[in-house]
């Protein structure tokens, strides 16, 4: 009983009736709503802003990455068409490079894997509020 039900079942000097108690119930469902979606929101915020960090420091690394890798494999190309013929000198490296590449995107899969969009508190709080509903109602 919550205690606007207490106070109003003292002041009348009886119990509540069916519809005051439906109210006072409908008003702490919403209240719960509100709090669960306001719960939600803040946990999408956070996993949001990790990813935006994730992202922005990720592209800064792609991008020296990739510089590198240009010149790097320009270097490595001349190098080679030293000892070889440069069409086969720069077909090796570029076979590296791809390989590299295919390295590198199956570890950023691994990663996005461990992130979490679901917000894992908000799901567990409501399905602690149905189960609290629901013993309320019998």
């Amino acid at each position: 009983m919550t205690a606007s039900m207490r106070g109003r079942a003292r002041v009348n000097g009886d119990e509540p009736s069916l519809g005051v108690i439906l109210k006072d119930l409908t008003g702490e469902i919403q209240e719960l709503f509100r709090a669960e979606v306001e719960l939600a929101k803040r946990e999408t915020r956070e996993e949001l802003q990790q990813v935006g960090g994730v992202a922005r420091v990720g592209g800064v690394a792609v991008l020296a990455g990739y510089l590198a890798l240009v010149l790097l494999a320009f270097a490595a190309a001349w190098g080679l068409a030293e000892v070889m013929p440069a069409g086969l000198a720069f077909l090796v490296v570029g076979v590296v490079a791809a390989a590299i590449a295919v390295g590198a995107a199956l570890m950023a899969r691994e990663r996005m894997r461990s992130v979490r969009l679901v917000p894992e508190e908000t799901v567990e709080t409501l399905k602690e509020d149905v189960a609290w509903a629901r013993a309320r109602s019998k």
